[in-house]
This record gives C-alpha cells, structure tokens and sequence, in this order.
C-alpha cells in the first residue's frame, strides 16, 4: 500500500507562484512513476505533468514552459513548481503515484489551487 500526502496548495494572485509537494510512504520511492493531475469545478481530471523513475518528464500543453515537476528520491517525494499561474489553473490537484513492476496506481487526497485576484 502506497501512502501519498500533497502540500502546498493556497489562493494566489495571477503571475504568481506556488510549489506543490507531494511524500509518499510504503514502498521504494524509486519503483514509482509520479504524476500530477488536477481536476476544475465541472470537467474532468486531467494529466498535468509526469516524471519517471528515471527522471524523463512530461507536460501537458497548457502548462509547459510555466510548470515544472521534479522528485527527491531520498526525500520520498515529488514536487510541482508553478510560475506564471492564471485563472484557468483553479482546480484540485492530486498526485498520483504507479508502480513500474504491478502498474497499481494510487492517488492522493488533493489540494486546492486558486488562482484569483
């Protein structure tokens, strides 16, 4: 069983800032491929970013260049650093963790994103 635990949501102003943590428990950090996802009022969740076990990244379109995910392994965790958020980020953002070797997936509770002046 994998435990995952987000941090760092909040209110900013557009043009801001945040970093979202996220710190897994359970298993060997480095067995996991680590996501990031996040779900607005109305529409369904979507893929914001990814990292490997290895390092290799992904990012949706609508936020490359402004999002940038990374992971510790010795800290157990992965972050999402946001610049330059808009009113569109507004959303829930879950952390999602699979395993490489069984492809079980676990997700975390979620933390609220709201970008508003």
């Amino acid at each position: 069983q994998v435990q995952l635990v987000e941090s760092g949501g909040g209110l900013v102003q557009p043009g801001g800032s945040l970093r979202l943590s996220c710190a897994a428990s359970g298993t060997i950090f480095s067995f996991l491929f680590m996501g990031w996802y996040r779900q607005a009022p109305g529409k369904q969740r979507e893929l914001v970013a990814s990292i490997t076990n290895g390092g290799s990244t992904n990012y949706a379109d609508s936020v490359k260049g402004r999002f940038t995910i990374s992971r510790d392994n010795a800290k157990n965790s992965v972050y999402l650093h946001m610049d330059s958020l808009k009113p569109e980020d507004t959303a829930v953002y879950y952390c999602k963790a699979t395993i490489v070797t069984t492809a079980t997936r676990y997700w975390g509770q979620g933390t609220q994103v709201t970008v508003s002046s």
